[in-house]
């Protein structure tokens, strides 16, 4: 099959080439999928450069076990493990695991449901690490209430525009931060209010929220607990990744901090449970989270898709369309 293989640490078009190379072994509690389309998230990125510095014992341990990257797929299932119950052959799917860009990935059952029928592979692929991140922010760490304030930085990125139909869903006042050609996309999947950063600085407004949900971490602490609550609190979820622990610090700082003050900040770990990616699955058949999609692009110019979404600038969710012989 043909897959995109990483070798070493690096600029995605230094480091990732397309190759032939053998199938996965299909575990007892695995099944085979035949890859229709994949989703690249920032984490992609930062795993393939190794960044922050700190991580890449981590990173490469994990590429040591699979050379190819990547983790969010929609496809059809071709071969089930002996132990699977839930799922057989010709079964659409869509999920997270590892491997993902390539024309055949091997996924635990459990890390796999079925495709929303509403959405295309493309946009199904695209329900993954993203749409898993901001449900765990918002419903389980923000536990977002009815008529709360929430702000989302970030807000027309991968992660943001999952949070903001997600919060929008759970009755909150949503406000949105983006840049000014994303204004009106921002606005038409929920968002109340959008400030546009080029033209106003969130942390020097005279609204307080309840919920900041951080996808950006580009202000100091100080200045981003301006714009909280008395008793809000503060998700940081992203800070910029460089060096040897960029990336880290902050989302660290903001807990300590909070030793010390009413108000609450914490980073955040999403780990996925089989139920989460059926909340999201209804969640998209119920019309309350539609993918936003950017770019989309050839297996084999997977190097080009992970560099665009590198330089922060796209729109939703950016995919790889991934064709076969047959089809």
């Amino acid at each position: 099959m043909k897959a995109i293989v990483q070798g070493k640490f690096g600029s995605p078009k230094e480091v990732l080439e397309i190759k032939e190379i053998d199938k996965p072994i299909v575990g007892e509690d695995e099944a085979l999928v035949r890859v229709h389309a994949a989703s690249i998230h920032i984490g992609d990125y930062y795993t393939i450069g190794g960044l922050p510095y700190v991580m890449r014992p981590i990173f490469a341990g994990i590429r040591a076990k699979n050379r190819v990257p990547g983790t969010d797929i929609a496809g059809v299932v071709e071969e089930v493990g002996a132990n699977v119950t839930q799922l057989k052959p010709g079964d659409e799917v869509f999920g997270s695991h590892k491997g993902a860009f390539a024309e055949y990935a091997s996924f635990p059952e459990k890390a796999l449901a079925m495709k929303p029928t509403n959405l295309s592979f493309e946009e199904a692929s695209a329900v993954g690490v993203s749409a898993l991140a901001a449900l765990h922010g918002i419903r389980d760490h923000g536990n977002v209430q009815s008529g709360q304030k929430v702000l989302i930085t970030g807000a027309s990125g991968g992660v943001g525009t999952f949070a903001v139909q997600i919060a929008k869903a759970l009755g909150a006042e949503v406000t949105g931060v983006c840049s000014t050609r994303n204004v009106e996309m921002v606005k038409s999947i929920g968002a109340d209010h959008v400030i546009d950063y080029t033209q106003e600085d969130f942390t020097e407004g005279d609204h307080q929220f309840d919920l900041i949900f951080d996808n950006v971490g580009n202000h100091s602490l100080s200045d981003t607990r301006k714009a909280l609550a008395p008793t809000g609190l503060l998700l940081a979820n992203s800070s910029p990744v460089g060096g040897w622990f960029g990336g880290i610090l902050q989302p660290m700082a903001t807990m300590a901090t909070s030793l010390f003050v009413k108000q609450q900040g914490k980073p955040f770990l999403s780990v996925s449970k089989p139920e989460d990616l059926v909340t999201l699955r209804d969640s998209a058949e119920e019309g309350k989270i539609t993918p936003i999609m950017d770019k989309t692009y050839s297996l084999s110019e997977t190097a080009d898709a992970v560099a665009h979404v590198g330089e922060g600038h796209a729109q939703g969710k950016t995919t790889i369309t991934v064709e076969h012989a047959s089809t």
